[in-house]
């Protein structure tokens, strides 16, 4: 067949220049009224130039980008029929970017790779994969990419400084051991002298490499050094197609440990640079022994459940956006060691917000048009279209309707003081996208405005979605409800029940004239204080601030009344007025995040008035499940 092609080669010159592109994958593009894809996921093809060799035979491209239409390629075969004279078999299939033969590296890194680093660096985990057929220039394409990655994280003058450590792994789809083989996987860690790695997975789900050593970098060519080490131990094979073919998929991982002050300490960010093994056509495998055979078999087999992985997982994140789809897809990730490594990429259940690129790398010969072709398909089926969504209007009160300037504008003018900076909270999201960042990742942005604390970061993060859910809330309200005017009571106005409503949930005394009395002097059930807790109790509480919710005179809680240590409670003669008077009062306590309390009604404690410092007011908050101390820069 290859004869056959080069015989016939100034007649594809002449049916290529006769071909007239048809419409580009109409059932593919319209697939539910829209060509946009998941915006986690990318899909690019890159094709290499034509080598020195092929251009001797005089063989032609038949791959190309086709200008009118970004993100589809045109690929053409030559058929050789019972009769007559060599026809063209021409197809596209469309991704998200298509890079032709003089796109260089710099551009892809720029395009879709360069937004994986300050991802990363905020906690999130990037993923890169780059894909094809052996020969088509994976290999070349991710090198050049991690020596721009190094740069990106290393080079320069940073003024944040964070640990920055790295892996690299190998993993071989199938070992041979003396005479005879058997099926097996060995993940090594390059630079420990090519080490055993194990693939555990812990009680909590997580997946561990048991004895991958992480070196930590501090300089490019640090970096730099270790992957060109890794790169030289790496396993290569000779093959039809390439001299020194890779025959197991390469891993870099890169971890960005968070800076100490962050929301999350655990959320380090990860970044995965990973080179797969090449794919090999049928042609290709002719002369390959028994061992060779079974090493093509294992790694088509692992892009096989690869591409039904990322795909899943890509289907599972556009099912989560809609809230009207009931289908889960299935992500098989545990079929195989390396989607199991990758687990928490794939895993629809899994906590870390991810984003992944997939390059396919593309061989344009006409040589090369089935393999080619098998790879642009396996590419194409990576793409999953967001279902179109029908345009909402804006509404103020509505963040899922802001787009980008709108949600920037909101937020400079309601994010405490100092306001957060809107560049950073938000560099490209819309409203709706904010609302599905991640809450460690939403106040790490946050915290990167100078002066802006976490405890600020966390209420203007709760601010946000109260906001949210009331705007949902009212939307599922009557149109009649919806019509009533909640009026803000002024100050020394009578209450109302719009005023009663208005403080729904909220511990503040709503009585008239109450903020110019002393709090001590109207005191009353459903009061939060702050108190200041005797020695005796003060290690047993073993909280810095120590809340209390007022329940009734310790006079009047009864006689079978018992505090949180099992004691009765009861009035001592002479306390029935001003400091030395006591109530019976809950324990406020703290949770894990700052500024967040929960009533412990059932662990009761006397507080007296002298122990009493002030009136702290409370409000709850739907969105966090917690009250919240009111009293604070975020209204």
């Amino acid at each position: 067949m290859d004869q056959y092609i080069l015989d016939n080669v100034d007649r594809f010159h002449k049916l290529v220049q006769r071909w007239k592109p048809q419409p580009a994958s109409k059932q593919r593009s319209s697939a539910q009224g829209s060509t946009e894809s998941n915006p986690n996921m990318i899909v690019a093809a890159r094709l290499r130039v034509l080598l020195k060799e092929e251009l001797d035979l005089g063989l032609p491209q038949a791959v190309f980008p086709r200008p009118s239409a970004p993100g589809v390629l045109d690929i053409h075969e030559l058929k050789r029929p019972v009769r007559g004279l060599a026809e063209l078999r021409s197809a596209d299939f469309r991704v998200d970017r298509a890079y032709g033969p003089d796109s260089t590296t710099e551009e892809i890194y720029t395009d879709i790779v360069k937004p994986l680093v300050p991802w990363a660096q905020n906690g999130g985990i990037g993923t890169l994969f780059a894909y094809g057929q052996t020969g088509s220039g994976k290999t070349y394409t991710v090198s050049r990419l991690e020596k721009m990655v190094a740069d990106e994280l290393l080079g320069g003058d940073h003024s944040e400084k964070r640990t920055i450590t790295m892996a690299m792994l190998e993993l071989a789809g199938n070992a041979a051991y003396g005479k005879r083989f058997w099926h097996s996987t060995i993940l090594t860690n390059l630079l420990n002298k090519r080490g055993p790695v194990s693939i555990r997975e812990d009680a909590f789900g997580v997946i561990q490499l048991s004895g991958a050593l992480e070196h930590r970098v501090s300089t490019t060519s640090e970096m730099l050094s270790f992957i060109e080490t890794a790169t030289a131990l790496r396993r290569t094979e000779a093959t039809e197609k390439n001299d020194a073919s890779s025959r197991s998929h390469a891993i870099c991982r890169i971890r960005i440990q968070q800076k100490p002050d962050a929301p999350d300490d655990d959320a380090d960010g990860m970044l995965y640079l990973v080179d797969l093994a090449g794919s090999e056509a049928a042609r290709d495998t002719t002369n390959h022994d028994a061992q060779r055979m079974r090493e093509t078999r294992e790694i088509n087999a692992s892009l096989s459940v690869l591409k039904d992985c990322i795909r899943g997982k890509a289907e599972a994140d556009t099912a989560a956006a809609d809230a009207s789809s009931k289908r889960k897809p299935h992500v098989p990730f545990r079929q195989t060691p390396l989607t199991k490594i990758l687990k928490h990429v794939f895993d629809p259940a899994a906590l870390r917000n991810c984003k992944t690129v997939v390059i396919a790398c593309v061989n344009p010969c006409i040589l090369d048009s089935v393999p080619s072709r098998n790879t642009l398909r396996y590419a194409e089926t990576l793409r999953v279209i967001v279902p179109k969504v029908v345009e909402i209007k804006y509404d103020a009160k509505v963040p899922r309707t802001w787009d980008n300037k709108q949600l920037r504008s909101w937020v400079r003018s309601n994010s405490g003081s100092p306001p957060v900076d809107a560049s950073l909270l938000a560099p490209s999201e819309t409203g709706i996208q904010l609302l599905r960042l991640d809450p460690s990742e939403f106040q790490d942005r946050c915290v990167q405005t100078p002066g802006v604390t976490a405890q600020q970061a966390m209420l203007f993060y709760n601010k946000v979605w109260e906001m949210h859910i009331d705007s949902q809330r009212n939307r599922q309200l009557p149109s009649k409800s919806k019509s009533k005017a909640v009026v803000v009571p002024t100050a020394g106005s009578r209450p109302t029940a719009a005023s009663d409503a208005l403080e729904q949930g909220s511990s503040r005394d709503i009585s008239t004239g109450a903020s110019s009395i002393h709090f001590k002097e109207r005191i009353r059930p459903g009061m939060v204080v702050s108190w200041s807790p005797p020695p005796e109790l003060a290690e047993t509480l073993s909280d810095s601030k120590a809340f209390a919710l007022i329940l009734c005179p310790a006079s009047a809680a009864g006689p079978h009344a018992r505090d949180y240590q099992g004691s009765p409670v009861q009035a001592e003669p002479g306390q029935n007025g001003g400091d030395s008077a006591s109530y019976l009062c809950a324990l406020v306590m703290a949770k894990t995040h700052s500024e967040t309390y929960e009533m412990n009604l059932w662990r009761q404690v006397v507080v007296q008035v002298g122990q009493m410092t002030g009136e702290v007011i409370l409000k709850y908050d739907t969105a966090a499940r917690s009250w919240l101390n009111h009293d604070s820069d975020v209204d």
